[in-house]
């Protein structure tokens, strides 16, 4: 009857009686060890996500003097996660690729795609088109 009313099973509802018996109140609390251990600390994950906040050393920044620099140049511009993991393996911190896009996705952290506003110097160098195809069809508002 209290597990029909509860929405658990009745061998849920019968453990707890059973552990209480046998512990006490602390038998009703959660047991040491239950699941798959985190192999990364709260510090590291930290770390992952300050990384992902500063500038990649590979980003062009524009000096005083006018001239685009990177504090290395041969390093990638924009974080994905391959720099990303290499920046966080550098520091110390053994993670995979895809731990790495988990934090990302957990904490609501963004790419931001880099977009080029330049158009081409090259004459043979198709402009872009308009927005809408031809053969999309215009959709008008019927009123209600």
């Amino acid at each position: 009857m209290i597990a029909s009313r509860l929405g658990y099973g009745h061998k849920t509802v019968r453990k707890w009686p059973h552990r209480f018996n046998a512990q006490g109140l602390d038998g009703l609390g959660d047991r040491p060890g239950c699941g798959r251990k985190r192999r990364i600390t709260e510090a590291e994950r930290s770390r992952i996500i300050g990384l992902v906040r500063c500038d990649p050393p590979g980003r062009l920044v524009r000096e005083p003097s006018g001239d685009l620099a990177a504090e290395e140049e041969s390093a990638p511009g924009v974080w994905t996660l391959d720099p990303l993991t290499e920046a966080a393996r550098r520091q110390g911190i053994d993670i995979q690729r895809s731990q790495v896009r988990g934090i990302r996705l957990a904490e609501g952290v963004r790419w931001r795609r880099t977009r080029s506003w330049m158009t081409s110097r090259d004459p043979e160098s198709s402009p872009k088109g308009p927005a809408l195809s031809v053969c999309t069809p215009i959709r008008r508002r019927v009123p209600r």
